[in-house]
């Protein structure tokens, strides 16, 4: 009698743990959240007093961050996608000006990301290398987030619309505190590189700014289709 006791509730506990485990499988990809459908965090990088890379021709890394992320936002809020902005003007994220700046403008943008829940989050930046011949957009991902892998993978693909012969491929990070910390799958595009003459002059131009904002929509919608 005591051996059926112990197999029927055997039983149950293994069909529990089945419930749990399909549960969770609708929660949680590769060790990240899934995140609401339809909307999207954008997060152009730096801010206030951090300009991120300052390029050969002296343009501020943050100012077209914000410009192509805005032209993003628009583009998809009028196909019906809601976009959360980490920041909308010129100012970083930190609450004050007391501890590192920096470390707490990161942090306040994980929170903003993990607390909205997003499908996935983008994060735009532009790149910078002492070979002033380097150029072309790039983008990262998690090295521990397979659908990380995926989306950066789409995502690169679709900003071949912009350079042709760019040959860069998506990569892989785990030093990134943005890609480490946030809950749901987050990519960096880099745009271009600012160290690269023809380049910096191009991603200063709202046109440029443009194309690169409609490659960046491209993809978007590539990986909400995923």
């Amino acid at each position: 009698m005591r051996r059926k006791v112990e197999f029927v509730l055997l039983i149950l506990l293994l069909a529990g743990l089945i419930v749990v485990s399909k549960n969770l499988g609708n929660y949680v990809s590769s060790g990240k959240i899934k995140g609401a459908e339809n909307t999207i965090v954008l997060d152009p990088g730096h801010g206030g007093p951090d300009p991120g890379k300052v390029g050969i021709n002296k343009a501020e890394e943050k100012d077209i961050n914000l410009k192509i992320a805005k032209k993003v936002k628009k583009i998809l809020e009028k196909k019906g996608i809601k976009v959360v902005m980490t920041r909308e003007e010129d100012t970083m994220l930190s609450k004050n000006s007391s501890g590192n700046q920096k470390v707490q403008d990161m942090k306040e943008r994980v929170k903003l990301i993990n607390n909205t829940v997003p499908e996935f989050a983008v994060s735009i930046h532009q790149n910078s290398y002492h070979d002033e011949a380097i150029h072309g957009a790039q983008v990262f991902y998690y090295k521990h987030s397979s659908e990380g892998e995926q989306l950066a993978a789409v995502m690169q693909k679709a900003l071949l619309s912009v350079d042709k012969e760019n040959r860069r491929q998506a990569k892989a990070d785990d030093t990134y505190y943005l890609l480490k910390r946030t809950e749901v799958p987050t990519i960096i595009v880099e745009c271009g590189f600012l160290s690269n003459h023809e380049e910096a002059e191009k991603l200063v131009t709202d046109k440029y700014q443009q194309q690169v904002a409609e490659a960046i929509v491209k993809g978007i919608e590539a990986c909400m289709k995923k």
